[in-house]
């Protein structure tokens, strides 16, 4: 006998949803093999940023929240440090300040006033590689720069500082394609 909840599932899917609702279902897809992948069977992912976010919109007394705040940025640490070993102490700090809210680091984010669509970084990401590897067809080289201008330059300078991390340590090898897929993947979906 399947499962009533999958029935009821790709009865929605097949037969009642639109094109927006079809766009969810495949990132929710995309995102739950994803993390399949990364975490393996485990049916619950930590999650510190959403963790942190609920746990700091609960709190409204001011004077509390700093404490708070660090508490949450301790147990975001802990957990990054027992699903990822493998993360610097760098990368480690740039996941925690894009995952806490508030503080110093909401200003700063603020002041940037820009936030890249994840899959709009995801190409760039591609991109950038491809090129740095010099397996990037000269044609598309060619017509980024026509575009752009020094779109590498450009592309370096929009990376967030994790990205950058990550781009790095690849390009030196000092982390497999496998594993930088991997910590790429978990970094756009913080």
């Amino acid at each position: 006998m399947a499962d009533p909840e999958l029935v009821r599932c790709l009865d929605y899917i097949l037969n009642r949803s639109d094109e927006k609702s079809i766009e969810a279902v495949a990132a929710a897809v995309v995102r739950r093999r994803r993390e399949l992948s990364m975490f393996g069977g485990k049916t619950v992912i930590p999650n510190p940023g959403r963790l942190a976010k609920e746990m700091s919109s609960q709190i409204n007394m001011e004077g509390a929240m700093d404490g708070m705040r660090q508490s949450i940025r301790d147990y975001a640490i802990r957990i990054i440090k027992q699903e990822a070993p493998e993360l610097t102490e760098a990368q480690i700090e740039e996941l925690t300040r894009s995952w806490i809210p508030g503080g110093k680091e909401k200003g700063k984010a603020a002041a940037d006033g820009k936030k890249i669509p994840r899959n709009v970084l995801a190409s760039m990401i591609d991109q950038f590689v491809s090129f740095s590897l010099g397996n990037m067809e000269e044609e598309e080289d060619t017509a980024l720069r026509n575009e752009m201008g020094p779109w590498p330059d450009k592309y370096w300078k929009s990376f967030p500082q994790v990205i950058r991390l990550l781009i790095t340590d690849f390009l030196k090898g000092e982390i497999n394609e496998s594993d930088f897929n991997a910590r790429i993947g978990l970094a756009l979906s913080t």
